[in-house]
C-alpha cells in the first residue's frame, strides 16, 4: 500500500531538555523521523526546546519551533501551523504525555489533527495501569498480583492483601520516576504519597515484589495490515528490582530456551495486537521467575523507547525510520533495507554477534545521594560493546564507560585476597546483596575470593550463565599471572584478546608496559579484525559499512582508496558531558562530507545520532 496522500504537514513533538530517564536517544528517533518523512514528500513541524539537539537544526524540519513542550504552547502552534497529523511517539514520554492531553483537551479534533503512530486508545490502554491490567487479562497474560491507589487509604488496602516487599509505580512518568520498592510500613507511605504527587493522573500501581526474578525486553513492530516482526530480543543481567534503565542488559536473549522464546514472542504479539498500536515500534517488558518458570508482562510502551535506541544499533535495524514511515501508510514489506539492499522491513534481524550495554552512573558528583539501584532510574548516560563472545562484548563494554576501568580490576588490597577477613567477606556479600554501580567487579572479586558459582548467583540475582562467563575471565587472569612474561606468545595472546582483554589490563596483571603488550601482540601478528552489522548474520551482502572490532580471521572492512578524517565522539553521557558533543561531531561529518572526505566514525554510545 503506498504512503497517504491526504496528508500533506506532519508535526512532531520532541522530549524537551535531557533528564534521567529521557536522554538523547529521542534526538536519534527525531532525526531519523524527521528525515523519514521529508524524503517521502510531507512538510515536517518540529517542537522541541532542546538548544543541543540535532533535530532543531533548520535543515531537519521544514519549520522549528524551539518552544516549551506543554499541551498549551504545542496547541498555540497547530492553530498556527494546521498540521494535517500528529506524531507523538517518538519523543518519549513527554511528547506521548503532550500528545494524549491534547486529544483529551478537543485541540486535535478543533483543528481536525490526526494522532499517527498510535491511536489515544492504545496509549491509554498501554499508559493507564488498570487498562493494561485487564488488556492482559483479557488475552491471557499473567501479571504479577497488583492494586491501583489514587490516595493513602486506598493504597493501604491494597498493601493488606498483597504484603510487603511491593513495588510501587506511578502512571505516566518517565524513567521510572516515583517508582520504589517499599519493604516496610514507613517506607510504603512515605513512597506512595511521592508517587501520588508525581503522576500526572495521580494514580500509583501497588504491585507483588518480583525482585530477583529474570527480566527481558523485547522490541516489537506492526504495520497497520498486522503483519508483526520482531526487531530484538534484550535480556537484563541485573535481575528484577533494577531499573531497566540502570541494569546491564545484552543482545540477543541468552539464557532463554527456544520454547521459553517462542512463548514469550507470540505473548508480545498479542499484546501489541490488543493494544492496538497499529503503526509503529513498542517495547514489550517480561519477567521469568527463574525457579519454576513462571512468565509474567510488566509493562509496554506503545512508543520509540531508550531500548529502541540500543536495538536499532544493535541490530542495524533503523526503528525510528521504519516506525515513522508505517505511520504514513507503509506495510513492512514495502520499506527497503538500506544495509543489505535486498530485504525488505519484514525481514526479522537476525545477529551472530553479542552485544553489552552497561549504564554510566556519576554518584561521584552527588556524594549525599543513595547510590543503590532500584527501580527509578539513576544512570545519566550507557555504552554499548560489540563481540562474537560474551565475554569479549562484557570487558569491551567495561572499559568503554571511561571510568579508568579496563576489564575485571580488583577493588579490594592484595593482601584481602591471600587472607580475606570476616569484615572483607562481609563487605563483599553486601556489594553483591545491594545493586550499584559497582557491582559489577565485586561479582570478578567474589570469585577470586572463593564464592561459588551458586553463591554469587544466590547473592546478586544474576543467572548462573552469566556468572559463569565472568569466572572464566577471572580463572584466566589467573593462568596470566602463572605464566608471566611468557604468556606474551601467540597463543596465548590471542585467547586473552578473543576473550575481550585490554592491553592495558593484560599489562596491569602482568606488572610490564602497555606498550610492552601491545609491541609482542603485533609481533605475534594479534591484531583486530572489522565486522560488519548487516541485520542478517551474513546471509546477504551488507552495504553499509557499521562495523565492530574483534579477533578473528576474516576482515569485512573494505577500506577504500579516498581522503578520509576520523572523528572521534564524546562517549557515554554523563554530567559536563552530554548531546552537544554529538551534535559537534555529526555537523564535522556533515561538513568534511561537503569537502568531499570520506568519514570515519568512532563512538560506543547507542543514544547518539553519531552512531
Amino acid at each position: 500500500m503506498p504512503k497517504r496522500s491526504d496528508l500533506k504537514k506532519i508535526m512532531l513533538i520532541g522530549s524537551g531538555p535531557i533528564v534521567i530517564g529521557q536522554a538523547c536517544e529521542f534526538d536519534y528517533s527525531g532525526t531519523q523521523a524527521c528525515k523519514a518523512l521529508r524524503e517521502e514528500g510531507y512538510q515536517v513541524v518540529l517542537v522541541n526546546s532542546n538548544p543541543a539537539t540535532i533535530m532543531t537544526d533548520p535543515e531537519f524540519a521544514h519549520r522549528t519551533y524551539i518552544e516549551p513542550i506543554t499541551a498549551a504552547t504545542v496547541a498555540k502552534i497547530i492553530a498556527a501551523e494546521r498540521p494535517d497529523a500528529l506524531l507523538p511517539t517518538l519523543g518519549g514520554q513527554t511528547a506521548l504525555n503532550v500528545g494524549v492531553e491534547l486529544a483529551e483537551n478537543g485541540t486535535l479534533e478543533k483543528y481536525n489533527v490526526e494522532l499517527i503512530g498510535a491511536s489515544l486508545e492504545a496509549i491509554k490502554k498501554a499508559e493507564d495501569r488498570q487498562l493494561f491490567k485487564e488488556a492482559m487479562l483479557k488475552i491471557g497474560l499473567d501479571l504479577p498480583q497488583s492494586g491501583y491507589a489514587h490516595s493513602m487509604a486506598e493504597a493501604w488496602e491494597i498493601i493488606g492483601e498483597i504484603g510487603y516487599p511491593a513495588i510501587l509505580r506511578p502512571s505516566f512518568t518517565l524513567g521510572g520516576t516515583g517508582g520504589n520498592i517499599a519493604y516496610n510500613v514507613a517506607d510504603f507511605e512515605r513512597y506512595v504519597k511521592w508517587g501520588l504527587d508525581l503522576s500526572p493522573t495521580h494514580e500509583i500501581l501497588i504491585e507483588e515484589s518480583i525482585v530477583g526474578w529474570k527480566e527481558y525486553e523485547l522490541e516489537v513492530m506492526r504495520d497497520h495490515h498486522d503483519n508483526v516482526v520482531i526487531i530484538c530480543s534484550i535480556e537484563n543481567i541485573d535481575a528484577m528490582g533494577v531499573h531497566t534503565g540502570d541494569s546491564i542488559t545484552v543482545a540477543p536473549a541468552q539464557t532463554l530456551t527456544d520454547k521459553e522464546y517462542q512463548l514469550m514472542r507470540d505473548a508480545a504479539i498479542r499484546v501489541i495486537r490488543e493494544i492496538g498500536v497499529d503503526t509503529g515500534g513498542s517495547n514489550v517488558q517480561f519477567a521469568v521467575n527463574p525457579d519454576d518458570g513462571r512468565l509474567v508482562i510488566i509493562e509496554m510502551n506503545p512508543r520509540v523507547s531508550r531500548s529502541s535506541a540500543l536495538a536499532s544499533k544493535a541490530t542495524g535495524f533503523p526503528i525510528a525510520k521504519i516506525a515513522a514511515k508505517l505511520a504514513v501508510g507503509y506495510t513492512l514489506d514495502e520499506i527497503p533495507n538500506d544495509i543489505t539492499r535486498e530485504t525488505p522491513a519484514s525481514f526479522e534481524p537476525t545477529i551472530d554477534y553479542v552485544v553489552t550495554k552497561i549504564p554510566r552512573f556519576t554518584f561521584e558528583k552527588f556524594p549525599r545521594s543513595d547510590a543503590t539501584l532500584t527501580t527509578q532510574m539513576k544512570s545519566v548516560g550507557e555504552v554499548m560493546a560489540i563481540g562474537r563472545t560474551m565475554k569479549e562484548s562484557l570487558q569491551k563494554a567495561m572499559r568503554s564507560l571511561e571510568t579508568d576501568s579496563y576489564g575485571f580490576e580488583e577493588q579490594l588490597t592484595e593482601a584481602a585476597y591471600a587472607d580475606p577477613t570476616d569484615d572483607v567477606l562481609a563487605l563483599v556479600e553486601e556489594k553483591l546483596r545491594v545493586p550499584g554501580a559497582d557491582r559489577l567487579w565485586y561479582v570478578g572479586d567474589a570469585l577470586r575470593l572463593g564464592f561459588s558459582l551458586e553463591k554469587v548467583a544466590e547473592l546478586t540475582g544474576i543467572d548462573p550463565w552469566f556468572v559463569h562467563y565472568i569466572k572464566e575471565i577471572v580463572d584466566f587472569e589467573a593462568e596470566i599471572k602463572a605464566a608471566g612474561l611468557s604468556f606474551l606468545d601467540a597463543g596465548l595472546l590471542r585467547q586473552a584478546k578473543e576473550m575481550g582483554f585490554a592491553d592495558r589490563r593484560l599489562a596491569q596483571i602482568l606488572k610490564v608496559s602497555e606498550q610492552q603488550v601491545a609491541d609482542a601482540r603485533r609481533q605475534n601478528g594479534v591484531v583486530p579484525v572489522y565486522k560488519r552489522v548487516d541485520t542478517c548474520a551474513a546471509e546477504f551482502e551488507a552495504f553499509t559499512p557499521y562495523l565492530y572490532s574483534t579477533y578473528e580471521r576474516e576482515d569485512e572492512a573494505f577500506p577504500t582508496d579516498r581522503r578520509k578524517v576520523m572523528i572521534l565522539g564524546g562517549g557515554p553521557n554523563r554530567i559536563g558531558q552530554g548531546i552537544e558533543f554529538d551534535y559537534c561531531c555529526v555537523h564535522c561529518s556533515f561538513a568534511l562530507q561537503r569537502e568531499g572526505f570520506e568519514t570515519i566514525m568512532v563512538n560506543c554510545n547507542p543514544e547518539t545520532v553519531s552512531t
